[in-house]
């Protein structure tokens, strides 16, 4: 177990399909160090569920509000919890 992380759920809502939001956000979230996931959800959006200390997930949340060029965020939800330490890595689904 990771001591002291935190889970964070993230629903990411705008122009974020088609736009290489799942690869950036792989990408930024393996150079933090997050471990979880992240996917396209039927309605447009997408879903990140991640794993890390709070400074990192809180650097990520930063790019989620923000998502690579061409992405228009329109709104980020976000769920905080405890971890429960179920991820190896990071991986887009």
């Amino acid at each position: 177990m990771h001591t002291g992380d935190k889970r964070l759920h993230a629903r990411i809502y705008g122009r974020v399909q088609g736009v290489s939001f799942r690869y950036n956000t792989l990408q930024t979230a393996n150079r933090l160090g997050v471990r979880g996931w992240v996917r396209n959800r039927p309605d447009g959006s997408v879903e990140v569920m991640a794993e890390g200390t709070q400074g990192v997930l809180e650097a990520l949340v930063e790019f989620l509000n923000t998502g690579p060029i061409g992405a228009y965020v329109r709104q980020v939800d976000v769920e905080w919890s405890a971890a429960i330490d179920e991820f190896e890595y990071f991986q887009v689904r």
